[in-house]
């Protein structure tokens, strides 16, 4: 404590450089900690994706949309449990930045593969009645500031014949734990059908399968693939985690740009540090020598 005066005092002989100082080691924390909140939500759906379920898709990626009669012949396959599919919308709500995913599903399908997103049994009921229902997720309820019962339009995109489409909020849901993700947006399959162009019937973009144990994933991953091999759809099996992952790959590698900022926030700021230092020691050097 017998220093603290003299430190103090030290701080203050040059007041804009010591402002720049603590300024620098703010904005460089406040980058990193903005880097590893990054780095968190594009892994969240990779923490919370079920050990047990698989994620079937075309061969050649998302875009390859699958037959709807799969969904039979995966179901037979030994070690299956439950299946269901799923078609990404891509609608957009007022503006394109208006980002939020949007799947056509299946709702007792769906629902018997995600138990963990809770809906009321009201709700759903009502959900289920109307083609022009939706369900969606707690947090994008309160982004937008829907309810039970509002107007929601959408833009659809080109592949599904563009013009706009009507949805009415018939529930919401919410995720049992913490990091579910609860912005969603879920419309009935057969809306898709009847309103999308006739090309897109008969087909679906991709199937989720629950497997009885979860430790033989990759022996049903592998006999959903060979089951379908040679055909002109093609297909690919990986667990939820690892879809989730190459998901996250197809916009960059995050690992490595946040590793390589992050050495480089941290490598100025120990330049910036010396740097302080040195002028601070050079105009102190007739002190120093007496």
């Amino acid at each position: 404590m017998k220093f603290l005066k003299l430190v103090l005092s030290n701080f203050r002989r040059k007041k804009i450089r010591t402002a720049l100082t603590i300024g620098s080691f703010f904005v460089a924390l406040l980058l990193f900690a903005l880097l590893v909140a990054l780095r968190a939500g594009f892994n969240q759906g990779i923490e919370v994706a079920g050990a047990d379920r698989l994620v079937v898709i075309g061969r050649t990626g998302l875009i390859q949309p699958l037959p709807l009669p799969y969904l039979a012949r995966i179901r037979r396959l030994p070690g299956v449990e439950d299946v269901a599919h799923a078609t990404w919308f891509g609608g957009i709500y007022q503006d394109p930045k208006n980002f939020f995913a949007q799947f056509a599903i299946e709702p007792d399908q769906w629902r018997a593969l995600y138990p963990e997103f809770q809906v009321d049994e009201t709700q759903w009921d009502e959900f289920k009645a109307d083609r022009q229902g939706v369900v969606i997720g707690r947090k994008l309820a309160a982004r937008f500031g829907w309810k039970i019962g509002d107007h929601v339009p959408l833009k659809a995109p080109g592949y599904l014949g563009g013009g706009g489409w009507d949805f009415n909020v018939r529930g919401i849901y919410r995720g049992t734990r913490r990091q579910d993700d609860e912005t969603q947006f879920w419309m009935q399959h057969r809306y898709l059908y009847e309103k999308g162009p006739a090309y897109w019937k008969g087909i679906v973009g991709w199937y989720v399968v629950r497997v009885a144990d979860p430790d033989q994933a990759q022996r049903v991953a592998t006999a959903i693939d060979t089951e379908f091999a040679n055909s002109t759809s093609e297909t690919r099996t990986q667990t939820e985690s690892a879809f989730a992952a190459a998901f996250v790959k197809q916009m960059g590698n995050i690992e490595l740009l946040i590793m390589v900022i992050g050495s480089i926030v941290f490598f100025t700021l120990l330049l910036v540090t010396g740097n302080t230092m040195a002028i601070a020691v050079r105009e102190r050097t007739a002190e120093l020598a007496v």
